[in-house]
């Protein structure tokens, strides 16, 4: 910097004074609304933890909306029975217990809980205190959403039948003890438990807020059957477990259904009285069906609202049936997004035009692609996945499906054969996503003999515009390739 006669003056270093009051923390400096936007994005105790660092943050803790108490924040770990022993397992409940019970008690009645979760160990004593918790919580202030997330002492692969019935029995007691932080719930994740005839249906007249129901290796028993009926449930989760079957007898608000992995050879699900269904997300690797197939025209006979059909694979044999269209029509009149994942390598992909010759509503269509060898349990995976198709009206057209997404893409005839059958039939394309495949650094770290073929994925501008070109569109503008 110069001065008036042309010299340059020397800066000075800053005095001590000028340097105490150049704020050295930026984040201090932020508005409250913004400070609070970041610390409800972290679990609870980090943003307390964080807080405890200045002054002006010391305030904060009392006015978050979201409040996010996890086990996994004190023991560092996502289940500490995994790791840990069992009086480390019971120390950091205690201490869950102890911080639920301290945030809680210390919040002004009128700042709104906006949303509350607490991820917990199931024990005898410290999961009724933090329920209490809660219960004095929503009685003396607003609690909008509260979520408890129970995790067993021991993990599911740890687990014998005897501690999955053990298990049930400390909840169904905790629940009993604790009626009225239960009544307040909006979301509750159940895990390694197996209850009695009688015990469901129990937790559901007790919840009688709950919205979402998450149940992970939880039956009554092999082959059990589950009846649920509920006025307020919004979303089922289950995956895993013995059930022969889910019955959805009467449950007035659901919209969402995920089930991973179900335990019977026979359909997973049975829809009773469910007019607000909307969104069915099926996994399975098909490797217990043997020849059993599903019949989505059957399944969903009784939701013709599907509008988001999601069908994982799992990279194994495809358990779902192509079938006519005037049998299948009815129930996808209204199905507007498709999500087909995990398909076999190799294997001809024509079987998913079913789909669009009985979806006349469909928007959007994705196809993911992909061998994780090292999770598979077949050896000849797209022998058992090959599926008998054949179009019942050749010159049909699809006027709505706008959009394609191709995951796993391959510059091979199998890939090219069918996209430009789907080109040829959706005659209002907009979009068609190119993507590569997906890496797992585990497959062929088991056994050297498996092979993992080097993804051939058009990389330079001149691959995509001969691949574009060996498609033969009418538009390739509409080929994107996506990284």
């Amino acid at each position: 910097m110069k001065n008036k006669s042309g010299r340059r003056r020397c800066s000075k270093p800053a005095s001590s004074e000028t340097a105490a009051a150049t704020p050295s923390d930026r984040l201090s400096q932020l508005p409250d609304d913004l400070l609070l936007n970041i610390l409800e994005r972290v679990d609870t105790l980090d943003a307390i933890r964080t807080c405890i660092l200045s002054k002006r943050l010391q305030k904060l803790p009392a006015m978050l909306s979201h409040l996010f108490i996890s086990v996994s924040s004190i023991s560092c770990h996502h289940n500490p029975a995994l790791e840990f022993g069992i009086r480390d397992v019971l120390r950091i409940s205690h201490a869950v217990a102890c911080v639920s019970d301290n945030i809680l008690s210390r919040r002004s009645p009128a700042i709104t809980v906006s949303k509350l979760i607490i991820r917990f160990v199931l024990t005898d004593h410290d999961s009724v205190c933090i329920a209490k918790s809660v219960a004095r919580a929503m009685a003396t202030q607003k609690v909008e959403k509260a979520e408890f997330q129970i995790v067993t002492e021991k993990a599911y692969d740890e687990c014998h039948p005897d501690d999955l019935l053990h298990f049930a029995s400390q909840f169904n007691a905790f629940l009993g003890a604790c009626p009225d932080a239960f009544a307040g719930l909006t979301r509750l994740w159940l895990r390694n438990m197996r209850f009695g005839e009688l015990d469901v249906p129990n937790i559901l007249s007790t919840c009688k807020r709950l919205e979402s129901l998450c149940l992970t290796n939880c039956d009554l028993g092999i082959y059990s059957v589950l009846q649920i009926e509920h006025d307020q449930l919004v979303e089922l989760v289950v995956h895993s477990g013995k059930f022969e079957r889910i019955e959805l007898t009467c449950v007035p608000k659901l919209q969402r259904v995920s089930y991973y992995n179900w335990f019977s050879c026979e359909d997973p699900l049975s829809f009773g009285f469910v007019p607000r269904l909307s969104k069915l997300s099926l996994t399975k690797d098909g490797t217990r069906l043997r020849k059993k197939t599903l019949q989505l025209s059957q399944l969903l006979a009784n939701v013709p609202s599907i509008t988001a059909l999601h069908l994982d694979f799992q990279s194994e044999k495809i358990w779902v049936l192509p079938e006519c269209p005037k049998l299948l029509a009815p129930v996808l009149r209204n199905l507007q997004q498709v999500n087909l994942v995990n398909l076999p390598e190799g294997c001809d992909f024509a079987w998913t035009m079913f789909i669009l010759e009985a979806a006349p509503s469909l928007e959007e269509l994705c196809i993911a692609v992909w061998d994780h060898s090292c999770d598979m349990v077949t050896d000849k995976h797209c022998e058992n996945a090959e599926v008998e198709w054949k179009p019942y009206a050749p010159d049909f057209k699809h006027k709505n499906l706008a959009k394609l997404a191709v995951y796993g893409f391959q510059p091979d005839n199998n890939f090219m054969r069918y996209i430009r059958r789907v080109k040829e039939v959706a005659v209002n394309m907009v979009e068609i996503s190119l993507h590569d495949g997906k890496a797992c650094e585990l497959c062929g770290g088991f056994d050297r003999k498996i092979s993992v073929c080097p993804s051939r994925y058009p990389q330079t501008a001149e691959e995509r515009k001969r691949t574009t070109e060996e498609l033969g569109l009418a538009s390739p503008s509409v080929v994107h390739f996506r990284f």
